[in-house]
């Protein structure tokens, strides 16, 4: 049990390790490449973008919450 949960940790600890790795990579490279090539994308577009990232997040979350189980006896 305690085995399982380490790995479910590990996987998690890996995920974030690598999240980290495509935003730094995405902040230092990407959104230069862009901003160089695609001059009319201004900071009205990134903010507009992280306003939807940050809404389609919290609807999912609702939606998980509202169609979950609640009592079920299953493990």
């Amino acid at each position: 049990m305690m085995e399982d949960r380490l790995k479910i940790f590990g996987l998690f600890a890996l995920l974030g390790f690598m999240a980290g790795i495509i935003a730094r990579a995405t902040y230092t490279d990407f959104i230069p490449w862009v901003m160089l090539h695609f001059p009319t994308i201004g900071l009205d577009w990134v903010l507009s973008g992280f306003a939807g990232a940050v809404l389609t997040v919290g609807l999912v979350m609702a939606w998980a919450y509202i169609t979950s189980t609640t009592g079920s006896t299953e493990k």
